[in-house]
């Protein structure tokens, strides 16, 4: 079995052109999967889209491509398969994270270090992050950004269409403040139970 089961890994999620950010601690002992799983929860997304990560390895000559295998996007492991301890095992490697590739989003992932868990603590575990998640299928960057701009604006032509979509979404993100976090308010989801809602 890779990693070891006292030990957690840290990670720095960034959600890039955006000010959203989390740090977390997962199980050494996790798969890619599971890391995905835990990514999705901390960052506030609900898991309707594909995922990708990207990086490359020390004396690798390409990158590695981990996510949901599919034969029109390429040489894709799973990620189910792929334990994080057999490819990060220094601290200060960087991944790229692409969850929906319709909108885009992209994250850098930073590992951070390797922590001793400690007794009591219930992992994985977001520790701090900053910004609200932007609504699913906003419609990337762009879309985000021009939400933001009719949000502050009560008297713009959408406001009202923004409003009830955000209201009436699958996750109610009405009022949406985009400043808002609170890492207490995280709840991470059982991978396994993830994977059999994903592939049954």
């Amino acid at each position: 079995m890779y990693g070891n089961k006292n030990l957690v890994y840290r990670f720095r999620i960034t959600l890039e052109e955006t000010n959203v950010w989390r740090l977390i601690d997962v199980p050494s002992t996790y798969s890619f999967w599971d890391l995905h799983v835990a990514i999705q929860d901390a960052m506030g997304w609900l898991d309707y889209h594909l995922h990708l990560f990207k990086f490359r390895p020390k004396h690798k000559q390409k990158d590695i491509e981990i996510g949901i295998p599919d034969p029109d996007f390429g040489d894709i492991e799973a990620s189910w398969e792929i334990p994080i301890a057999s490819y990060l095992y220094d601290p200060g490697i960087k991944m790229e994270y692409l969850y929906d590739f319709g909108d885009d989003w992209v994250h850098s992932v930073f590992f951070e270090g390797i922590m001793a868990r400690i007794k009591g603590i219930k992992y994985p575990v977001c520790l701090d992050g900053a910004g609200a998640c932007p609504p699913e299928d906003v419609g990337g960057v762009y879309g985000y950004e021009n939400m933001l701009k009719i949000l502050a604006d009560p008297s713009h032509e959408e406001y009202q269409s923004y409003e009830t979509w955000l209201s009436g979404h699958a996750r109610n993100y009405w009022p949406y403040d985009p400043a808002h976090f609170d890492p207490e308010a995280v709840k991470f989801d059982n991978p396994q139970r993830r994977y059999k809602l994903a592939f049954s």
